[in-house]
């Protein structure tokens, strides 16, 4: 009797986990240990998947446990890898595990760039398999009919869980397999075979009837929701699957509530309630016999009829012979009661108990957002702090260079060459000098041009993909069911744009630095000569001797020293800015576990005023020191220049030396400029190359997926009715003569042809003449002469009789068996007509008449068309 139903596994396609997840591991994290470590679970992973859909799977709890362990690891990993269309594009495709489809569309099956769309066929997969395992349980002893019943309330929990979620998960309609009316209908049936369950143990273990009653109503009850759900669905009854499943749930319904009915009895006898009883296993019998006439190819029900027919019996002969109780009305029983003893068992991660997450030490992507805003809140504070202080420089050395400090203090002979000079000239000749700016500008336009092909071909990557996906959805319409490659690229070409944008404002730089440097080569290249053409270069004036030694210039010595004190502090600051590092995933870590969520610019702000709060003080106490020495050497330079001996000479001397200085200064912020654009053109290819690989990695899916979808759409359309037929021809209408009638039937509905038509009695063409015997010479120029000259013959104003009321299709109306010489088409006839067919000599000959010639036949009269050989068979 004990019949269950299981749940079919969906299948799904191959899909590589590894290479994706490597390749955004790599991107993300640093080489080294950690990364590699990383890489390694992306293969655990897509081995795990392998496992878990990618073979069959015994009907064993071990399966089971690797479908578990693989839904728990996709749940994990989904809040750690920024799974999408534009980031990491994975398509999951999996077959509708109901609809079969047919012998040329193929199955029904789906493809999602979507790892909730994974997760719910996995899951599915979960609950068939669990419905599997529960029902290859032996339910003849106490531990088979435990494990059945846990296994089917997890079936339940599964089907209930995808009913809850799958909509959301997917944001679109799914297969019919996971729509929430079907995963609905199957968590009851499944909770309703579990309460089954619970029935034959408390009767195995000889409960109290009442109890056993109180179950096996429950059961009756839940498998009727079931057989309501499944039958008022609108798409479910048409699958062969819900097909047989419906006349199951139909007879599993009755059979509970028999047995239901048959242990309530036994309480009533209990409780000398002998009619109540009787009317009881009155209505059992009728329920197990309506199963054993309707649902007897499903179930087996001999032996629950035979129990409750023995009892009736029995309960009948003691009630005529001794109680001679009344027997009440069935609905005049007290309904009896109901008692649940299982419930869906929730879906809470992991639900394997031996569970282990690949990427445990990888923080979730909530974090790693967190980390990222951090890290640009962090870069945003240092380079500003830097770019105070490389600034404050540019304005020391502008001041001094337009003083000619420290050059105007050491120029005390009037014909030797300064000892700032000196070094300058020195530290531009050490740094490559001319030769190395150069180089650094004509490499510019190739990187430039680099970074702009890669941008381009990924630009054109996109451009192409949208175009074939706009053609498509032109093509089909509202069959092409996928996210349009416009809205699904705009995040992409967001970023392109601005990469494109940051070229732009790179080239804007490079102009800039080539014409200052235009403007300065000439004095850097003088800079760069040897010390006996540099001094030959720098104009001789009268030696300054009043000035050596004086209080001034002794001064503006010492102020100069210390605005070089102050130079080397700033240095100092800005490597320790850079140096610092915080590793803030512990903070974030705690915020999200106890908060829920990250506020990562409350945290972030409080973090880096705790960190770099001394150090931004720092910066601001040295550039106002630098502010007040620039202030003081002013005034004292002022006093220097009125105790300078001031002449034509001296002054072409001074503005020489200017220069020099000016020129050492545009050389080194040249050079620092150049190797930063450099080094921005090297850091932007890598950029550019990682934006070129997702540009790629999203078109290859999405070529994926139009394959799919085309493949899909090529079955769809092969399942389909074919087009309506053609107008009915004249022929086949009721009236063949009649113009109205052939004009009403071409606008009348299409109709099947006649041969296909049932039902209807049709006029027959006469029936055609068994074979012929083969004749002799004699009798059939008998036949021949015998033919009737009265026959009428059919002219081109006459209607056939035989064709007034057919509207059978007709076929050729002349024999083709062996020995006929040539056929219909060589046998024309002016039109068919049934009298023809007994005065014809090819013909059989009626009873009486000799058989044909074997020569030629003669020329007949009034016949006009030619005759033709007859060829005896050999």
């Amino acid at each position: 009797m004990a019949t269950f139903i299981s749940v079919p596994l969906k299948k799904s396609s191959e899909v590589d986990l590894s290479k994706p997840l490597s390749k955004f591991i790599s991107a993300t994290y640093p080489s080294g240990e950690e990364q590699a470590e990383y890489c390694r679970a992306a293969e655990e992973l897509n081995k795990l998947r392998k496992s878990a859909v990618g073979r069959p799977l015994d009907k064993h709890e071990s399966s089971l446990e690797t479908l578990f362990r693989y839904y728990d690891q996709l749940c994990c990993i989904e809040a750690k890898f920024p799974f999408s269309e534009n980031q990491i594009c994975l398509t999951f495709t999996w077959k509708d595990a109901f609809d079969k489809g047919s012998l040329f569309g193929g199955s029904t099956k789906l493809a999602l760039a979507n790892v909730g769309y994974e997760k719910s066929c996995v899951l599915f997969n979960c609950g068939a398999l669990a419905s599997q395992v529960a029902s290859e349980q032996n339910l003849d002893n106490d531990v088979g009919l435990r494990t059945s019943a846990k296994y089917y309330q997890i079936a339940s929990g599964a089907f209930a869980h995808i009913k809850d979620t799958v909509l959301s998960a997917l944001n679109r309609e799914p297969t019919m397999d996971l729509s929430p009316d079907t995963v609905g209908t199957l968590s009851q049936i499944m909770l309703a075979q579990a309460q089954e369950v619970f029935f034959l143990k408390a009767a195995a273990d000889k409960m109290k009837d009442a109890i056993i009653a109180k179950l096996a109503n429950q059961a009756a009850d839940y498998y009727g929701d079931a057989f309501k759900q499944c039958q008022y669905r609108e798409n479910l009854p048409k699958y062969f699957y819900f097909q047989e499943v419906l006349p199951v749930l139909a007879a599993k319904h009755c059979i509970m509530q028999a047995n239901a009915e048959y242990h309530q009895s036994i309480l009533a006898k209990q409780q000398k309630k002998f009619g109540e009883e009787i009317s009881r296993l009155q209505h059992a019998a009728e329920l197990v016999k309506t199963v054993a006439s309707r649902y007897d190819e499903y179930v087996n029900v001999k032996e629950l009829s035979d129990k409750i027919s023995r009892a009736l019996t029995a309960a009948k002969k003691d009630n005529d012979f001794i109680y001679h109780d009344r027997i009440p009305d069935l609905k005049d029983l007290e309904p009896i009661g109901k008692a649940s003893m299982v419930k869906p068992t929730p879906v809470s991660v992991p639900i394997s108990q031996k569970f282990t997450d690949l990427f445990e030490k990888m923080v979730p992507l909530t974090v790693q957002q967190a980390l990222s805003g951090y890290n640009q809140r962090k870069a945003l504070l240092i380079n500003s702090l830097i770019g105070q202080m490389k600034e404050a420089t540019n304005v020391s050395n502008g001041v001094l260079a337009s003083l000619n400090l420290p050059a105007a203090v050491e120029d005390v002979s009037g014909d030797s060459i300064p000892q700032s000079i000196l070094e300058k000239s020195k530290s531009v000749i050490q740094q490559g000098g001319v030769q190395t700016i150069d180089q650094l500008i004509k490499d510019l336009p190739e990187l430039l041009q680099r970074n702009r092909e890669i941008l381009e071909e990924s630009f054109k990557m996109l451009a192409e993909e949208e175009a074939t996906d706009n053609e498509l959805k032109t093509k089909f319409k509202e069959r092409w069911q996928r996210t349009p490659s416009s809205e699904l690229y705009k995040s992409l070409r967001s970023e392109g744009d601005k990469c494109r944008a940051m070229l732009d404002q790179a080239v804007h730089a490079d102009k800039t630095v080539k014409d200052r440097y235009a403007a300065a080569r000439n004095t850097i290249a003088l800079l760069c000569k040897p010390e006996a053409e540099l001094s030959a270069a720098i104009p001789s004036a009268n030696p300054a001797k009043t000035l050596q030694g004086s209080e001034v210039v002794t001064v503006l010595k010492t102020l100069l020293a210390q605005l070089d004190e102050v130079k080397k502090e700033r240095e100092a600051l800005e490597k320790e800015l850079k140096s610092i590092s915080f590793d803030m995933t512990s903070k974030f870590l705690t915020a999200l576990a106890q908060d829920g969520v990250i506020n990562e610019e409350a945290i972030s702000v409080s973090e880096l005023d705790r960190i770099y709060g001394s150090h931004t003080q720092n910066v601001q106490a040295n550039l106002k020191k630098q502010e007040e020495l620039l202030n003081n050497i002013r005034v004292s330079y002022e006093d220097f220049s009125k105790m300078k001996q001031s002449n034509t000479e001296t002054n072409q001397r001074e503005e020489v030396l200017k220069n020099l200085a000016v020129a050492h200064d545009s050389f080194v912020e040249l050079l620092a400029n150049l190797k930063e654009g450099t080094k921005f053109y090297n850091d932007l290819v890598e950029i550019i190359l990682r934006y070129q690989n997702r540009c790629s990695d999203i078109v290859f899916a999405r070529k994926t997926e139009r394959e799919e979808l085309l493949k899909d759409l090529q079955q769809s359309i092969a399942r389909e009715p074919s087009a309506p037929s053609l107008a009915v021809p004249a022929y086949q209408t009721a009236g063949v003569g009649s113009v109205s009638a052939a004009s009403d039937a071409s606008h009348a509905a299409p109709t099947p042809a006649p041969r296909t038509a049932f039902g209807a009695t049709k006029s027959q063409p006469p029936a055609r003449p068994p074979p012929p015997v083969l004749p002799s010479t004699s009798a059939s120029t008998a036949a021949v002469n015998s033919v009737p000259t009265n026959v009428p013959c059919a002219s081109s104003g006459a209607t056939p009789a035989a064709a007034t009321n057919s509207s059978q299709a007709q076929g050729p109306p002349y024999p083709t068996y062996p020995g006929y010489p040539g056929g219909y088409m060589q046998m024309p006839m002016p039109v068919y007509h049934p009298y023809v067919y007994s005065n014809m000599p090819y013909m059989y000959p009626p009873p009486g008449q000799a058989p044909f010639p074997a020569s030629q036949h003669p020329p007949q009269a009034g016949y006009p068309f030619p005759q033709q050989p007859y060829y005896p068979p050999q």
